[in-house]
């Protein structure tokens, strides 16, 4: 009969199987940015969730007869088993941004992992955060359940409404004028920030002109890497709206530095940073853009569906592609390209470095009411995040109402839809508290090859 420590050692086999396919060359390129990454995700067992959805969809495609497969079959049709999913929705992916019209808006942000899947992938990923979230604030497993269950309810209710063709003031997005509590207080701080400080820390003006400031991580760049970046940049050019070029001197490249990302999702990824002209010529209007090597989202791993998989160019194509069916009003800079290098070509993102962008911040979110609040919000989001990509959002892959597919299939089973997500919770919770604790025991006894 297999022991505890017999169970703990198969499962730490599968982790490093795992992290190897999806880690394993970004991790031999770059073995000190891995480092950074795996000690931030030894801090807790929330952030060593952040950093394996790769473990996180390997374990839910093992199916009904595999340790944490996928139960939710009774939610799921050839409809609904094709969504537009954000692919990593756990409960620190929220914040806020300023969209195409100016507005600042709080929602779902980071679309890295962003896929064509199961709608209850996302609601069981964010279900397992709250969990994760719950025990570490010492909530019991009842407060737990309970909170998953506000989610679920939340998330229903502004589907249901949607589906039914609630008019837009009805179901408004949170804004300065809609928000409450945290939410609200993540807006005002995004709309206490300005352009002026988010450039002073990073350029400084010498000879009359904007310039990056050396140091900091970034990297100067050669010149044969500055011809490849701005060539990329001409490319991403082409893939941005016309409304996004009606002042062309805007796009007037300043300066360009290379940077390396060491965050817990981007370790290992080339990155640059790029200082334009911006929308006037005043220097405190100028604008920094990022260009980063996208990378293959782990929901894609477990999709077998061509259709998908061809529908993109490549992963730059497949981020931008994904954000703007699933965020309404996406950043007018948010654009993709193509950089050489190494005898290839790799897919890159574009986005702007906002200064307006805020995360919700759960450290000082306490009081279970008004975590509850808060979840309940978010259950809302993502409702509206689900229903934005469909065949109005002028994509080919999701061809149909996606808000009335959702909204049938849970009326077929209303009680068993908050069970669902509930006893998944309780179940991945406690698999990925377990899990942090053998992570942390092969990375601190050097078993993680390549570190």
């Amino acid at each position: 009969m297999a022991t505890e420590q017999d169970r703990a050692t198969r499962r730490g086999e599968e982790i490093l199987a795992v992290f190897q396919t999806a880690f394993g060359d970004l991790l031999a390129a770059d073995p000190a940015a891995f480092r950074v990454k795996f000690r931030k995700m030894a801090a807790s067992a929330f952030a060593f969730y952040r950093g394996t959805a790769c473990l996180f969809y390997n374990d839910l495609a093992a199916g009904p007869d595999g340790a944490a497969g996928d139960d939710g079959g009774a939610y799921l049709d050839e409809r609904t088993s094709r969504v537009w999913v954000h692919g990593d929705l756990h409960a620190e992916n929220f914040g806020t941004y300023m969209d195409a019209n100016g507005r600042l808006v709080f929602n779902v942000n980071d679309f890295d992992e962003a896929y064509v899947g199961p709608f209850t992938w996302d609601l069981k990923r964010f279900a397992a955060s709250i969990a994760l979230i719950g025990y570490s604030k010492a909530l019991s497993d009842g407060q737990i359940g309970e909170l998953v269950g506000v989610f679920a309810a939340a998330y229903r209710a502004r589907v249901h409404d949607l589906a039914t063709g609630a008019k837009d003031d009805e179901v408004p997005p949170f804004t300065l004028d809609t928000a409450e509590g945290p939410l609200l207080d993540a807006l005002r701080d995004a709309r206490s920030r300005t352009r002026f400080a988010l450039l002073d820390s990073m350029t400084e003006i010498r000879d009359y002109e904007r310039r990056f400031t050396a140091g900091g991580g970034t990297i100067e760049l050669d010149a044969a890497d500055r011809y490849r970046v701005l060539a990329a940049f001409d490319g991403y050019l082409e893939t941005l709206p016309e409304s996004s070029l009606a002042r062309p001197d805007s796009y007037r490249v300043k300066d360009v530095v290379g940077r390396r990302g060491i965050g817990i999702g981007s370790a290992g990824l080339p990155s640059y940073n790029i200082l334009l002209e911006g929308n006037s010529d005043a220097l405190e209007n100028d604008v920094v853009i990022y260009m980063k090597q996208a990378q293959t989202p782990a929901v894609s791993r477990h999709i077998t569906d061509r259709a998908v998989r061809d529908y993109f160019q490549h992963e730059g194509h497949r981020t931008v592609i994904s954000q703007r069916a699933l965020q309404a009003h996406a950043d007018p800079w948010l654009g993709w390209t193509e950089l050489e290098g190494a005898g290839s070509r790799w897919g890159q993102l574009v986005a702007e470095v906002s200064p307006y962008a805020v995360d919700l911040d759960w450290s000082d979110i306490d009081d279970p009411a008004e975590i509850a609040a808060v979840v309940a919000d978010l259950g809302r989001a993502t409702a509206a995040m689900h229903a934005a990509a469909d065949d109005q959002s002028g994509h080919s892959l999701v061809p149909f109402s996606t808000e009335r597919a959702i909204d049938a299939v849970i009326a077929a089973d209303e009680d068993g839809f908050g069970e669902l997500l509930t006893g998944f919770a309780h179940s991945y919770g406690a698999r990925a508290r377990a899990d942090h604790q053998i992570f942390v025991d092969l990375f601190r006894n050097g078993r993680i090859p390549g570190l």
